[in-house]
C-alpha cells in the first residue's frame, strides 16, 4: 500500500525543516501523525513515527527516539512494507550503538541487509555496508572497516551515485587518517572532495576541506593547511554555518600555534571559544524549545486520554441513567432528585481535578524552562570567570618572575589565592543543584555504575552529559587539556569501558 501523496509531501517538508527548526517539524510531524491515525492510514503513521524518532536523535533525546522507532517498527512489520522497515532499522542500528549496546545495532544492520538483497536495492545495501563499516571503524576493528566500506563503494560506484561515493571516500580517508597513513587518506579525502563538488554538497565539501587541512598540518605543511582551512571558513561564512566556522577557527589556531605565530592563533582561539559559546546558546535554546514541544505534546495527549475517559463515563452514566430513570418511576420522584443529585457532584468533581491536574503541569513546565536558562547562565558564568583567572594568573606569573621580592611575594600570596578559587567554587554547588532538576537521577545512576567516583569524576561527567567542548571543560574544571585527557581516561578506567567505547555514549546513556 503506497503512502498518501499529500501526507508524505507534509512528511518530506517536516524532514527538511529538522536541522534549523526541530520544534517546528516536530509539531508539524505531530499534526500528520495525528491525521493519518483518523484517516487510518498505517503506513504515514509508522513513517511519522519514524521521523519524529530521527528528531529526537538529532536533539539526543535516545530513550524517546527509540521509543517511536521501536513503534514505527511494529507497524511497518504488520503493513509488510519491507522497503520502510529496512530503513527503520538503520536508524535503530545506530540508536543501539550510541546506547552502547554494539552486538543489537550489527542485528538491526544484518537484517536491513538481508531485506534489501531481496529487494534488489543497491542503494539501500550500499548505506547499511557504510553503516557497518563505520560500526567497525569505532570498534577499531579496522580491517573489517575496509572490507565493508569498499563494499558500499562497489555498489554506490555501480549505481554512479556520486553522493553516496563521496561519503564512502571520505569513511575511508577517515580509517586511513586513523592509522596514521596520511598520503592513503588524502587520496580519498580528495576524491571525496572533488565529487561533492560535482553534486553541490557544500557542507559536506567544508567539512572535507578540515581534513584535508588536518592532514596537511599533522604532516607538517602549514601553508597547505593554512590554504585548505581558509578556503573551509570562506564557504562557511558564505552559506553562515557556525558549526563549521567554529572548527574552521580551531584549525586555523592549532595551524598558527604549531608555527610559533602567537598573536594568530591567540585571534583564532579566541574566534573558536566565541563561536562554541554561541554554539552551546543556539543547541541549549533547540533542546528548551524542544522539550517545550514536547511537554505541551504530553500534556495535549494526557488532556485527550482524560477526555476519552470523561466520555466513556458519560456513555456508562447516559446507560445508567436511562436505567435508573426507570426505576425512579417506579420508586417515586424522592429517589429521582437524589441520584440527579449525586450525579452532579460528580461532573463537579471531576472537573475540578481536571482543572488542578492542568494548572500543576502548566507550573512544571514554567520551571523546567527557568532551570533551563539558569543552568545556562551558571555555567557561562563558571566559563567566563575562570577564563579570567586564567588570564589574570598567567600575567601575574610572568610578573613574579621580577627580581623584586616584596613584589614577588604579594604576586606569589594572589596566585595563590587565584588557585584556592579554581578549587573552591561555590558556583559548583549552584550548577549541581540545577543541573539535578534537569537530568534527575542522573548522579544516582552514575554512582550505581560506579561507587567511589571522585568529586572531580563526577564534575567531569556532568560536563560531558552537557555536550561540552574539551576546551571549555578544562578551563571550567581548572586543568589543563593534557590533564582533562588524562581525567576522561581514568574516568573511563573506572567506569570499566573497553578500548573503542564511547565515554560520551556511555554518559548520555544514563
Amino acid at each position: 500500500m503506497a503512502v498518501n501523496s499529500a501526507f508524505a509531501q507534509e512528511v518530506d517538508q517536516s524532514e527538511q525543516a529538522t536541522p534549523e527548526f526541530p520544534d517546528s517539524a516536530f509539531l508539524k510531524l505531530k499534526e500528520v501523525y495525528s491525521k493519518s491515525i483518523e484517516e487510518k492510514d498505517h503506513v504515514t503513521t509508522g513513517v511519522s513515527l519514524q521521523k519524529m524518532g530521527n528528531i529526537c536523535y538529532y536533539l539526543g533525546n535516545y530513550p524517546q527516539a527509540l521509543e517511536y522507532h521501536l513503534k514505527a517498527d511494529k507497524i511497518f512489520r504488520e503493513q509488510k512494507r519491507k522497503d520502510l522497515l529496512a530503513g527503520n532499522l538503520n536508524d535503530m542500528g545506530i540508536l543501539y550503538y550510541y546506547n552502547r549496546q554494539i552486538s543489537i545495532a550489527r542485528k538491526q544492520y544484518d537484517e536491513a541487509l538481508l531485506i534489501y538483497k531481496q529487494l534488489g536495492d543497491g542503494e539501500g545495501l550500499a548505506m547499511t555496508y557504510g553503516k557497518i563499516g563505520h560500526l567497525y571503524e569505532k570498534s577499531t576493528k579496522y580491517d573489517s572497516a575496509f572490507t565493508y566500506q569498499r563494499k558500499a563503494l562497489s555498489q554506490y560506484s555501480s549505481l554512479a551515485r556520486k553522493k553516496g561515493m563521496a561519503k564512502i571516500y571520505e569513511n575511508i580517508g577517515s580509517i586511513y587518517e586513523d592509522l596514521a597513513n596520511f598520503d592513503s587518506a588524502y587520496y580519498y579525502y580528495s576524491h571525496a572532495y572533488d565529487l561533492y563538488e560535482q553534486e553541490h554538497e557544500r557542507v559536506a565539501s567544508i567539512e572535507v576541506l578540515n581534513n584535508l587541512g588536518d592532514i596537511f598540518r599533522k604532516t607538517g605543511r602549514y601553508s597547505e593547511a593554512l590554504l585548505r582551512t581558509r578556503q573551509a571558513l570562506l564557504l562557511a561564512e558564505k552559506i553562515n554555518d557556525l558549526y563549521e566556522k567554529g572548527a574552521a577557527y580551531r584549525d586555523l589556531g592549532k595551524t598558527y600555534a604549531l608555527m610559533q605565530q602567537k598573536d594568530s592563533a591567540y585571534l583564532y582561539s579566541e574566534l573558536s571559544r566565541k563561536a562554541t559559546i554561541d554554539i552551546y546558546s543556539l543547541e541549549n535554546n533547540r533542546q528548551t524549545a524542544f522539550l517545550s514541544v514536547l511537554f505541551d505534546i504530553n500534556k495535549k495527549d494526557a488532556e485527550i486520554t482524560g477526555l476519552e475517559h470523561t466520555r466513556n463515563i458519560h456513555i456508562i452514566v447516559t446507560i445508567a441513567t436511562i436505567v435508573v430513570l426507570i426505576l425512579l418511576l417506579i420508586l417515586g420522584r424522592v429517589v429521582l432528585s437524589r441520584q440527579r443529585l449525586m450525579h452532579a457532584t460528580q461532573q463537579e468533581l471531576m472537573q475540578t481535578a481536571l482543572e488542578n491536574k492542568g494548572l500543576q503541569e502548566d507550573k512544571l513546565r514554567q520551571e523546567l524552562e527557568i532551570k533551563g536558562k539558569e543552568l545556562a547562565s551558571n555555567t557561562l558564568h563558571m566559563i567566563q570567570k575562570n577564563q579570567l583567572l586564567e588570564e589574570l594568573k598567567g600575567k601575574l606569573e610572568v610578573m613574579a618572575k621580577d627580581d623584586k621580592r616584596d613584589q614577588k611575594k604579594q604576586i606569589q600570596q594572589v596566585l595563590q589565592q587565584i588557585n584556592v578559587s579554581f578549587n573552591h567554587d561555590e558556583y559548583w554547588n549552584e550548577f549541581r543543584d540545577v543541573f539535578e532538576q534537569i537530568h534527575q537521577d542522573f548522579f544516582v545512576n552514575l554512582r550505581k555504575k560506579k561507587e567511589d567516583l571522585s568529586h572531580n569524576d563526577v564534575r567531569l561527567a556532568a560536563l560531558i552529559k552537557l555536550n561540552m567542548n574539551s576546551k571549555d571543560m578544562a578551563t571550567l574544571l581548572a586543568i589543563s587539556q593534557d590533564s582533562l585527557r588524562v581525567s576522561r581516561y581514568r574516568l573511563r578506567k573506572k567506569l570499566g569501558l573497553d578500548e573503542g567505547e564511547s565515554l560520551s555514549a556511555f554518559i548520555h546513556s544514563l
